[in-house]
Parts: C-alpha cells; structure tokens; sequence
C-alpha cells in the first residue's frame, strides 16, 4: 500500500500536536493532500479510470471544506498551512 502507518504517522507528528493528533484540521488537510497527489499521478497514467477520477474530485472538496473550516477558525493557521503544502486557492 502507498500509504504506511509509518507515513501517517510523520504527517500527524508534523501537522499535529503528537503522532496520534489525528483530528487536528492540519493533519488532515496535510494527509489529504498526500492522497491527492498520488491519485493525481495516477490519474495521469490511467485517465480513463472514472471511479478514481470521481474519488479525486470527492476528496479535493473534503480538503477544500476543511481549508474553509480553518480559514474561518484561525486565519494564521490557514495560512501557514497553505504555505507550508504549497496549496493554491
């Protein structure tokens, strides 16, 4: 699997509080966007795969309304999250 405890666990010590934060908004936004771009990758080997593409698009909106959450939450948090991952609006 692409995705190991182990990795998980790096992101939620990073974004998080601890290893095991894994409620935080950043550690899910950071996990998120993991996820989002390994489906992009292979969607870009695989573009007729639908279910994949529907999963993408499923996701993008989960991390997207959680951005909303924070950015409406803590202002700062937001915007070093962003600028820590590289996302754009």
């Amino acid at each position: 699997m692409y995705l190991k405890t182990e990795t998980k666990k790096e992101f939620f010590k990073k974004f998080g509080k601890s290893e095991f934060d894994t409620g935080s908004a950043e550690a899910q936004i950071a996990l998120f966007t993991f996820r989002i771009k390994h489906l992009t990758e292979h969607l870009k080997k695989n573009k007729k795969d639908i279910s994949t593409k529907r999963s993408l698009v499923l996701m993008v909106g989960k991390r997207r309304r959680l951005l909303d959450y924070l950015k409406h939450k803590d202002i700062e948090r937001y915007r070093a999250i962003i600028k820590e991952l590289g996302i754009r609006k």
